[in-house]
């Protein structure tokens, strides 16, 4: 049985919604009989998405739109809003799923951090502060969908901007949780998306065809669809290579670090490899 809030004539509102993960989606959630907006950077590809979504839609083209938009500009985010409220009269679900990752180093230019802070962590933010107060005073079931990162939990070396911004996302979905489940009368959750390793633009590289250990952006979705239907609030995704076994062993080591004050990253520190080795044995 499928989350309550994905019911035939709802309104979801996904970002970066012309690919990947979240044009799967917006196909998905069409194909269940949701009315979608779309939002994302290329106005070509999102009239060449929108075309793909309406495909799937028992209304056709009346039911999906697009929109080009900037999330790290809360003045766009607020356009889009309105956008949907003329259209469709409110939203049931938002998908903040819009992401960079142009990769970064610790002294890259601050407009790198800047972009990639902004789209992946101020974006989330600005589409929860603009739409979820409606989302609540609608009164129907509702679900908020932040995409994070495996990532923003055991931040490996070599990308750390983008570490930042999907930790920052976890906490902040996290919060957000905890504020909707404490709001009386409030029948919106917040979910966090954790994908494994998905061919997608963003991990695409140059590469045309899938490795063998990626998922599709659609198993990714048809994934989060079954958690979402258990209730779960972390959305941990397994992939061809990794399970979650494996996933849980890393995090559980990640957090160790604290706990046991182990020297930072220590997975990743020459005098901890073969403690780090033998723990992950542990599960398998």
């Amino acid at each position: 049985m499928s989350h309550p809030a994905l019911a035939k004539g709802a309104v979801a509102v996904i970002t970066g919604g012309a690919s990947g993960i979240g044009l799967a989606a917006a196909k998905r959630f069409a194909g269940l009989g949701l009315r979608i907006c779309i939002a994302d950077r290329d106005a070509d590809r999102i009239a060449h998405a929108v075309e793909e979504i309406a495909r799937l839609s028992a209304s056709g083209a009346q039911d999906v739109f697009g929109l080009e938009t900037d999330v790290s500009a809360i003045d766009d985010v607020r356009r889009l809003h309105s956008a949907v409220v003329e259209r469709f009269g409110g939203t049931d679900v938002l998908m903040n799923n819009a992401g960079v990752q142009p990769g970064s180093s610790m002294f890259s230019p601050a407009e790198n951090w800047t972009r990639v802070l902004g789209v992946n962590l101020c974006g989330p933010i600005h589409g929860t502060q603009v739409f979820v107060p409606d989302m609540i005073k609608r009164g129907r079931p509702g679900l908020v969908i932040n995409t994070g990162s495996k990532q923003g939990i055991t931040t490996p070396p070599g990308d750390p901007a983008y570490n930042v911004s999907k930790a920052g996302l976890k906490a902040f979905t996290e919060a957000l949780q905890h504020e909707l489940r404490n709001t009386a009368g409030c029948n919106v959750s917040a979910h966090l998306l954790i994908p494994g390793f998905v061919f997608t633009e963003l991990t695409r590289k140059g590469r045309t065809e899938k490795p063998a250990g990626a998922w599709t952006p659609e198993q990714t979705v048809e994934f989060m669809l079954e958690r979402l239907s258990a209730g779960d609030f972390y959305i941990l995704c397994p992939d061809n290579d990794v399970p979650r076994s494996l996933d849980e062993r890393r995090m559980l080591w990640a957090i160790g670090d604290i706990v046991e004050n182990r020297p930072a990253l220590s997975r990743w520190h020459p005098d901890y490899a073969a403690a780090f080795e033998a723990f992950i044995e542990q599960s398998r």
